[in-house]
Parts: structure tokens; sequence; C-alpha cells
């Protein structure tokens, strides 16, 4: 299987740092402001590894390795490497914006004005820009945006796979776990705890999981959860969001929590979800 190989460019200032880290999140291999005379060599190295996709971004940042970007491009397809180019540009009255609200130097020095050194840039650019195999225009995108635009042309799988969960049991005794991002209190259950012979096994333990289903109250929770989350994870992916952390929460979570957790788990997986599940205070007593 050959590399997919992606170059990026564009303006400075127009996002090129904000793809980077979604080609990261998409398992892309990422390296940023690589000079162009090194291309070659890395375009071999790859050859020579599993890597199966790969982005650099290369600009004007380079200073003189920049100019020879061209004709580094023309060796590539002469080598029977296919590449891709994805230029990145906004309009400059919002890439002066950002400029003042990042308090960044253009690469291109101060000797001249911030439009100055964007003039210069677009001139520099020209070329690259017509070459283009994608052409994204920022002006008027929030990182969510752009982050959509950028799974939809360089992601695979559907939706569903590009964010991960993690469903995690714990002990509200223990305290919340700093990652969460939804929180569950099942504390509400009946508790496995009392009873003497299920005290010491756990939510894994086909017993306990057997007592904790005797109640209806245990269906009716998790089918208004499970509506919950047929409702807010799609939410979640149409912002952008890369890792979803549910935290399951009992007293001491041993039962309760990691029943809920490996039901919810279950539940996940079988709507077509990249998930997980953990249980963190069983974890602890290993």
């Amino acid at each position: 299987m050959q590399t997919r190989f992606l170059i990026i460019t564009g303006m400075s200032g127009a996002g090129k740092t904000q793809v980077v880290r979604t080609l990261e999140d998409l398992k892309y291999f990422c390296i940023d402001n690589l000079p162009a005379a090194l291309i070659p060599k890395f375009v071999e190295l790859c050859r020579q590894t599993s890597e199966s996709n790969v982005a650099l971004v290369v600009d004007v940042r380079g200073g003189q390795f920049f100019e020879k970007l061209l004709q580094v491009l023309e060796e590539i397809k002469a080598s029977g490497q296919k590449y891709e180019l994805l230029f990145l540009d906004a309009d400059d009255a919002t890439l002066v914006r950002r400029y003042k609200e990042t308090r960044r130097r253009h690469p291109l020095g101060d000797s001249d004005t911030l439009l100055d050194n964007l003039s210069k840039e677009r001139e520099l650019l020209k070329p690259l820009l017509q070459k283009a195999t994608y052409l994204i225009n920022t002006t008027e995108l929030v990182n969510t945006e752009l982050k959509n635009k950028i799974v939809e042309l360089f992601g695979t799988g559907d939706k569903k796979e590009r964010m991960g969960i993690v469903v995690r049991s714990f002990g509200f005794k223990y305290g919340l776990p700093l990652d969460s991002d939804l929180v569950l209190d099942v504390r509400f259950l009946p508790n496995p705890f009392y009873v003497e012979e299920l005290r010491n096994q756990t939510g894994n333990d086909q017993p306990v999981a057997d007592f904790i289903s005797r109640y209806s109250q245990t269906f009716e929770y998790l089918k208004m959860e499970a509506k919950m989350l047929d409702f807010l994870i799609p939410q979640y992916i149409s912002e952008g969001k890369s890792q979803l952390v549910i935290s399951v929460g009992c007293t001491g979570g041993q039962h309760r929590s990691v029943f809920v957790a490996n039901k919810i788990f279950e539940y996940l997986s079988t709507q077509g979800y990249k998930v997980e599940v953990s249980h963190r205070e069983l974890s602890n007593k290993k």
C-alpha cells in the first residue's frame, strides 16, 4: 500500500496548526516546517516504513529552503510518489486580526508592515496555489468547521469511528476522574455490597450482575441513558470532539458502576462506535 503523502502550505495564520492537530487525531504522521530539500529523502524513508498517512507542513518559514519546493515537487512526481497539496488561505483582514490576537511576528520579519509581508507572502505562494489539490479559505471558518472539513477530506471510516469513547467506572469515595466529559451517578441502584455473599465480588461477576438486573429501575435507567447518548454523541461528533470520556460512579466503584459501565460499553459497541471500557477502582486493586 502506497503512503498517502500530503503537503500542507498556505498563508501564515490561515490555520495550518489546527489542520496538523486534526490530522494527528486521524493518525497521520505529521512534520511541521521540514526544509524542502529534505523532502525527497523523507519520501524515500516513508517507502521503507509502514507509515500509511504522512503530512508535511512547508511554508515561508523555510526561508531559502522554501524556494526549492517547486523543484522538489517535480522530483517527487518523477520518482513515482503521488502527493496531494493542501493550500490554506484567508483574506488579509482576517490574517491581520489573527496576528493581532496572537501577537506573533510574521515569518518574513519586522522590517516591513504586516500588510506588506502578507503581500510578499502571497506572491511567493502563487505558484503553489496554482498546483493545489485542495484549497480551503478559512476566513469565515471557526476551528470546529475547519476540523470537520479536514476530517471529510482526509479521514477514514465513518464519523462514528473517528471519535474514541472511553467508558470508565469509578467510586465517588475516591474522587471524580479529572478527565470526565460526562459523569453518571448510579448510587440510586440497590447496592450488592450489603449482600454478604456478593460483597467481595464485582460488577464483572455474574451473581452481582444478576442481583442488579433483578430491579426494574436498572433497565429503565439503561434505556434512558441509551436515549440520551443517542442524542448527545452525534452532537459531540459534529462539533469535532475526538474523544469522549463517560465516567460511571457508585460509592466504592466495585459493583453498580462496573455493571452499568459494562452495559453502556456493550450498547455503544452495537451502535458502531469505537469504544473501550475500564474500571478504575478494580485496576487500583491489582
